[in-house]
């Protein structure tokens, strides 16, 4: 029998379907976006495509937004803390700002590219590596370990930018693997032997031209340089360190869910996505050059393999940022 439903009934049916989306789309998540804009904004639209809530990213450094977040305490309407380092994420855990990530979300990402506290996860990957003026330097003239630097036959013929999140990351991690007193000793050296710049791609045009030999960097400065016009990068090549070094040092990007966002269920969905396959798709698809780090997700073709690059175990949860620039002010690096 063929039932008439009235025309009240209908017309409560019909708000509902019109609803639906609407309710959807009222949904909004603000994220504290350190890392690179471009591939931010691609994560925000496709997870906005994939569910409907919108994402609103505020741009700036990693230690801007950490000392922001720190500042507002539980008043901050930030819902999630994207990073390029792991440090600042550290300095919000250890205020006590985060919220424990999903379960479900920290088993799409292997344990060496997460914290061991679970309270954030990394969302990329970046590599430490020398780049090389390949007209001033052979193979067997590079610098065996970033403690090699410390050397007086590098005075004055190398560089980095010690004021900038990915070089003090990386003295994080000299500091966690060989301690106070190796690390003071090797910035002082640090300080009468390099050349100081502000920004990676500044050292890296440096050692194309040859006014210096070398830089520490990450590795994915001179694959993006290369990929557009290589006019910074075309005298350069990477040497890795490997062999556990400190200098191979892998950093992780962060991403965390803060304890007083007022969205917290899709404030998790947007992590659980960004270190999902759509994510880590678009991360190996992307012009960031960063390493993917979602179990099972291969990275860009180019880069050298996560598994060959032998670097040394560190757990994230670990590297004081406060100590190293304690110590980078100590030596006159900052």
């Amino acid at each position: 029998m063929t039932s008439i439903l009235s025309a009240p009934v209908l017309c409560v049916l019909a708000g509902m379907l019109l609803a639906a989306p609407a309710m959807a789309q009222d949904k909004e998540i603000i994220v504290y976006n350190a890392q690179h804009e471009s591939l931010a904004k691609e994560w925000a639209a496709g997870f906005t495509r994939d569910t409907g809530i919108k994402v609103t990213l505020r741009n700036g450094s990693d230690s801007e937004f950490s000392n922001q977040i720190v500042a507002e305490g539980k008043a901050s309407p930030a819902d999630v803390f994207l990073t390029e380092n792991s440090p600042a994420m550290t300095q919000v855990e250890q205020a006590g700002l985060f919220a424990q990530v999903d379960p479900d979300t920290l088993a799409l990402v292997e344990d060496q590219y997460r914290p061991s506290s679970g309270q954030w996860i990394g969302i990329a990957a970046r590599s430490t590596v020398f780049a090389y003026n390949k007209t001033k330097l052979t193979e067997d003239q590079l610098p065996k370990s970033l403690l090699d630097l410390a050397d007086p036959q590098w005075k004055g013929r190398w560089g980095a930018s010690p004021s900038g999140p990915d070089f003090q990351a990386i003295v994080s991690a000299l500091l966690q693997l060989k301690g106070e007193e190796v690390t003071a000793g090797w910035l002082k050296a640090m300080k009468a032997n390099f050349k100081a710049y502000r920004g990676n791609n500044t050292v890296l045009k440096a050692v194309n031209t040859g006014e210096i030999d070398g830089g520490i960097i990450y590795h994915y400065y001179w694959f993006g340089d290369r990929a557009r016009t290589a006019e910074n990068s075309n005298e350069v090549e990477l040497h890795y360190f490997r062999n556990g070094d400190p200098g191979a040092f892998v950093s992780i990007s962060g991403g965390g869910v803060l304890a007083s966002s007022k969205h917290p269920q899709e404030a998790q969905a947007f992590l659980k996505w960004i270190v999902g396959k759509a994510g880590q798709q678009v991360l190996r698809d992307g012009t960031s050059y960063e390493y993917t780090v979602g179990k099972g997700e291969a990275s860009n073709a180019g880069l050298v393999p996560l598994e060959d690059l032998q670097a040394p175990k560190i757990d994230p949860h670990t590297l004081n940022s406060r100590k190293v620039t304690d110590l980078m002010t100590d030596a006159g690096l900052l």
